[in-house]
């Protein structure tokens, strides 16, 4: 893993690969948009795709079509409604 985080999701896609999104960056001050990879046949974590907003206690839900939809969690204005 790349950044260190909490209160982030991860989510087992179609391929195998976990997918580990958003949460709170070391300190406990930035939330983070910023999305990594994880295969487990290698052991390596990749960077991939970004959230438009940093966000912790989100939930994630993997749709029909593959692709990840964030829901709503934290930012450090307050509540999120927005979903990506």
């Amino acid at each position: 893993m790349y950044y260190a985080r909490e209160w982030h999701t991860a989510s087992v896609l179609t391929s195998g690969k976990v997918l580990v999104a958003g949460g709170l960056g070391v300190g406990g001050v930035i939330r983070l948009n910023s999305a990594e990879l994880y295969d487990p046949s290698t052991r390596m974590w990749t960077t991939t795709g970004h959230m438009n907003y940093g966000r912790e206690w989100h939930v994630e839900s993997i749709l029909i079509n593959g692709k990840v939809l964030a829901i709503g969690g934290m930012d450090d204005k307050g509540r999120l409604k927005s979903a990506e």
